[in-house]
């Protein structure tokens, strides 16, 4: 997969859109506009601070359930990334949490959003969920059954989890990408808000080949020269948030700090012609 090809650069910065609970989750406020307006906030500070892409959560449904989701929160999602295709010109994904991955393609599919990413794709993790198998099979065949060109980005051996077996990083990688056919693989550290290490990072990338890798979790601008050093992009939301806390909105100075900082650890390896490695861009809110 060329990573160019979809966001206009080989090293994309995929901020995240935390959306607040959805009908059926625990702290659902019954006010489907106030879950809107946020997104759309949100959306607008990560493209107006130069991010390559976005990708949009349920993430604050929790307790998850582990695989398919209620119709209500597919349908939510759908209306909320409608609006946030509509108000921004950079790539959309969508994941739908825990492991929904059909209806993350389903939603992606229907509104035009460009990747959709999948916690397990491949395998068995003992999660908080229960344990959790992935469903490459079906997924592959529902993409061609619907003809989507939706690309999946799938997390190895990913956070808040841990595998039934013991594979090795580089096998988990390969069979990710080989026997799950993965687009692109992400890799995280062992929770939310913590990075991978960075030998682990150097594993993958070496397991990967042409499959890019992605940074999925524990990014900040203090750490990200060393983990680009042995990626292909990084997905982060949590050290762009106010004061750095989860259920805080997005802050734009750290969203350009944090961008300012990636940019600046891919020089050394940029070809001579491109000397940012972006885009030559204009903000990515539509105007």
């Amino acid at each position: 997969m060329d990573l160019k090809q979809l966001f206009k650069t080989p090293n994309p910065i995929i901020g995240v859109v935390h959306l607040l609970p959805l009908p059926t989750a625990p702290g659902w406020g019954n006010n489907l506009k106030a879950v809107i307006d946020r997104a759309e906030q949100e959306a607008t500070a990560l493209a107006s601070g130069g991010v390559d892409g976005i990708i949009v959560e349920n993430f604050f449904d929790a307790p998850f359930t582990k695989n398919q989701v209620d119709p209500a929160v597919v349908s939510a999602m759908t209306v909320v990334i409608q609006r946030l295709m509509q108000l921004v010109t950079i790539p959309l994904g969508v994941n739908v949490l825990r492991n929904d991955a059909h209806s993350a393609l389903a939603i992606a599919t229907v509104v035009k959003a460009q990747f959709i990413r999948v916690n397990v794709l491949t395998g068995v993790m003992a999660t908080d969920q229960g344990l959790i198998e992935g469903q490459a099979h079906q997924l592959l065949r529902y993409r061609r059954e619907i003809g989507s060109d939706v690309r999946i980005f799938a997390d190895v051996l990913v956070k808040h989890a841990r595998p039934l077996s013991s594979p090795n990083l580089t096998v988990a990688v390969q069979d990710t990408i080989e026997r799950g056919l993965a687009d692109a693989v992400i890799l995280s550290g062992w929770a939310t808000g913590s990075p991978p290490d960075l030998q682990d990072l150097e594993l993958a990338k070496a397991a990967a080949y042409d499959t890019p890798v992605l940074i999925g979790s524990g990014a900040n601008w203090e750490n990200i020269s060393t983990l680009m050093q042995a990626a292909d992009g990084v997905i982060v939301s949590s050290s762009l948030k106010r004061h750095g806390r989860r259920e805080q909105t997005i802050d734009p100075i750290r969203v350009s700090q944090f961008v300012e900082a990636a940019r600046s650890s891919k020089l050394q390896t940029l070809k001579v012609g491109d000397p940012m490695g972006i885009k030559d861009q204009e903000s990515g809110v539509r105007s």
